[in-house]
């Protein structure tokens, strides 16, 4: 693994891919005067040379709902360097007032990720298909309908970062330019800023969706947006939250890291079923009270002693530990208790002769030949090839966009090229969680997580907002959900049919 991001994005979002390639071509679309309700899916519209529009039909929740997508680039000028974002945008038929129809801008993160997850894998109307597990049920993958897609409850806009998808920068314009995260909110803060007006929706409810590095462009995003454009937010959906790098183990490995992370292994050991007999048979959140409460109390603790801690009390808390993981005992003393990320991933199952995931400790792979330095996360591959031959197929089959340019799923040379301020040092929003919070009175925050993500656990999204010194009455406004699945929580299909009942009701706020 080369420079490394503490989370996906959502798809191999500290590792992208593919080098971004020449200019767009135009588009074609064909023209269909038919009503929404009785329009075959797919028929298209061409609005101009770039933007293709279609019609379809889908069911959610058990209702047919008519809506009308749309597929196409937004120039867009940020600190006078030109871009071309990608977007493919969602709006419910028969509407007639969206001052009463809410909006939802969602992209993934990386950084250097394209939308395509949370698009065909999570919030849009269309989906990959999978199994109950998360794998896909053929390969190259099938697209079907998204019964769980929160498009009744919202009108969505997928956006592909520049870099990412077909987005790209302007003729003479440096292709690191937007590899930046001051330049990355201008850029995606001035294309909501058009999309809104281009599309008449200064008056509606507007909301962002991000997830993983998503989650720190959403927050971010939501100071800049307010600051810039006086535009207001309702929600923001923070899924597989990182808003806080310092305490992220991969990223700095200091003792507070071990410490958040710790719940996280528990809950793999315990899915795996090779934690201590006492354990196995309990519920799952009832094991992950003893799991916290270990963590934050005897764990803490004896790293915070250092060398200072004596054999027996280092050989008691090994013990516990590996009672609750299942990790060999005298590899955790071996480790000064300090079990690196990767590390676990390699020994947990190696008696077994397996690794567990990294984005998702439910998925397992050989472990022959591998080691610490070349580990390759076995929640990553067989996803990775199923999206990115769906996103392609779906945009110009059923959307009608059609462009000889490469689709990037995932951009390594913009993870590369990634600064985040003038020195690149390790970044905290937690200030600025406070501030637009404080700042707007009906700002709802929703941070979404899942138990077997060891990439962004989810102790450490609740220490990050632990840590923030909200009001009584505006923390009333911040609330938690965690689901048994992955980083990618929406590969597990009863947490994603959890997830669409948790979201009718946060909507409905």
């Amino acid at each position: 693994m080369k420079k490394m991001f503490p989370a996906r994005s959502l798809a191999k979002r500290f590792i992208g891919l593919v080098l971004m390639v020449s200019m767009l071509t135009m588009c074609v679309g064909m023209n269909d005067e038919a009503d929404a309700e009785a329009a075959p899916s797919g028929t298209s519209e061409q609005a101009d040379s770039d933007t293709v529009t279609t019609k379809h039909q889908v069911t959610i929740d058990g209702k047919k709902v008519a809506y009308t997508a749309t597929a196409g680039m937004m120039p867009v000028t940020a600190d006078d360097n030109e871009c071309f974002i990608f977007y493919t945008a969602y709006t419910l038929d028969g509407v007639k007032d969206n001052s009463e129809r809410p909006v939802t801008f969602a992209y993934n993160g990386g950084p250097g990720s394209s939308s395509e997850w949370v698009h065909l894998g999570f919030l849009g109307p269309r989906r990959v298909e999978t199994d109950e597990a998360g794998e896909p049920t053929e390969f190259p993958s099938k697209i079907v309908d998204n019964e769980n897609s929160i498009l009744d409850l919202t009108d969505l806009v997928f956006i592909d970062p520049v870099g990412t998808g077909y987005s790209h920068v302007g003729e003479g314009v440096d292709e690191a330019f937007f590899s930046n995260y001051q330049e990355d909110l201008a850029s995606i803060g001035e294309f909501i800023r058009l999309y809104t007006t281009k599309n008449n929706r200064w008056s509606s409810p507007k909301y962002l969706a991000g997830e993983s590095y998503g989650t720190f462009r959403s927050v971010a995003l939501a100071d800049y947006l307010s600051t810039n454009f006086a535009m207001g937010l309702n929600g923001l959906m923070l899924i597989s939250n990182l808003t806080d790098f310092s305490i992220l183990n991969e990223w700095t490995q200091n003792d507070l890291s071990y410490v958040l992370l710790f719940p996280s292994l528990a809950a793999s050991g315990y899915y795996h079923k090779v934690v201590d007999k006492k354990y196995q048979d309990m519920e799952l959140e009832n094991f992950l009270k003893e799991a916290r409460s270990f963590a934050e109390e005897d764990y803490q603790t004896a790293l915070f002693k250092g060398e200072r801690i004596s054999s027996s009390e280092k050989e008691s808390v090994a013990r516990k530990y590996s009672e609750l993981t299942g990790l060999d005992k005298d590899y955790v003393v071996k480790s000064n208790l300090r079990v690196y990320l990767r590390d676990f991933c390699m020994k947990l199952l190696a008696d077994k002769g397996m690794m567990i995931g990294r984005l998702d400790s439910r998925y397992t792979a050989p472990l022959v030949g591998k080691s610490v330095e070349d580990y390759d996360d076995p929640s990553d591959s067989v996803l990775d090839a199923s999206f990115s031959a769906a996103i392609n197929q779906y945009i110009s089959e059923e959307l009608g966009y059609h462009t000889d340019r490469v689709y990037n799923t995932l951009n390594m040379k913009v993870n590369m090229d990634w600064t985040y301020n003038s020195d690149n040092q390790i970044m905290d929003l937690k200030d600025k969680v406070n501030k637009v919070m404080s700042d707007n009175k009906y700002l709802k925050v929703w941070v979404l997580g899942g138990y077997y993500d060891l990439a962004t656990p989810f102790c450490s999204a609740e220490w990050v907002y632990d840590h923030v010194p909200l009001q009584k009455e505006t923390r009333k406004n911040l609330s938690f959900k965690f689901y048994q699945s992955g980083h990618m929580i929406y590969m597990h299909q009863p947490s994603l049919e959890e997830f669409r009942k948790d979201a009718k009701e946060w909507y409905a706020k």
